[in-house]
């Protein structure tokens, strides 16, 4: 039995920068009366709880049960026919809730809205795939990554993780390098939990350099047999290149003589 390390939330831990420090609210501007978007939220009438306009865009903020509705309005009433853009925001730590969000684009008068909503751990949310075909793999990478429920989805199954996959990565709980099953997962699934002891655990840190890997890919000139001790260092080897029948890259040539 592997030794259970507490999945608290470790991207809580800021380790580079200053905990206290919090970045600046984009500017809010009051929807303008007459225009584009102050209709598109007459429209849509007692579904919106809020709205204002942030970077040129309006956003709007519905109740979680309305956003079919909200979404099919703004399709079929206000020319927002393209939905661009759809995921969630955890914010379980701080509020107990996801922050779920639709990005949809209005192509003939070049305007944007943002439909934001929230629900809690244990709820879902509606499938919108029967207005946009496009929300169906946004919807799947939603329910892998995050573990949120779509109901009425044609297909909801991982979509970018294995099926039998343990926890969802974008949680913020999830450890940024993976936790104690990912770092088994592939030594089980190849060799057998057995090779465990053989083989060892995954290294999933991608900065990871090791200084004595003889197979030396990127040390282009001091490449080395693959066993190779260079302990003591390496001898530096000369680099040819290849002959061609357009350019012999082999040849000085004194602009190469002057840069050297």
């Amino acid at each position: 039995m592997r030794k259970y390390t507490p999945k608290d939330n470790v991207q809580a831990k800021a380790y580079y920068t200053d905990r206290f420090w919090a970045a600046p609210r984009v500017p809010r501007e009051a929807v303008e009366e007459g225009g584009h978007f102050e209709k598109v939220v007459s429209a849509l009438g007692e579904s919106v709880k809020e709205s204002y306009i942030e970077v040129g865009q309006l956003v709007l903020h519905i109740a979680s049960t309305d956003n079919f509705a909200v979404i099919k309005t703004l399709k079929e009433v206000c020319g927002y026919t393209q939905c661009s853009e759809q995921s969630a925001v955890d914010y379980l730590a701080r509020d107990g809730e996801f922050e779920l969000f639709y990005q949809l684009l209005n192509v003939h008068e070049a305007k944007r809205v943002r439909v934001v909503c929230r629900i809690k751990k244990n709820e879902a949310i509606e499938s919108i795939v029967p207005l946009f075909n496009s929300a169906n793999f946004a919807e799947r990478e939603m329910f892998d990554m995050f573990g949120i429920q779509v109901n009425n989805h044609p297909f909801l199954k991982r979509i970018l993780m294995p099926d039998d996959w343990e926890g969802h990565p974008l949680l913020k709980t999830y450890p940024l390098h993976g936790d104690e099953f990912a770092s088994w997962y592939e030594v089980d699934k190849i060799f057998g939990k057995e090779y465990r002891d053989v083989i060892g655990p995954e290294n999933r840190d991608p900065a990871h350099i090791d200084r004595y890997d003889t197979k030396r890919f990127a040390r282009v000139g001091y490449e080395v047999p693959f066993g190779t001790d260079i302990s003591e260092g390496e001898t530096e080897q000369s680099i040819e290149y290849s002959e061609t029948f357009m350019v012999n890259y082999n040849k000085s040539s004194k602009q190469l003589d002057k840069r050297k």
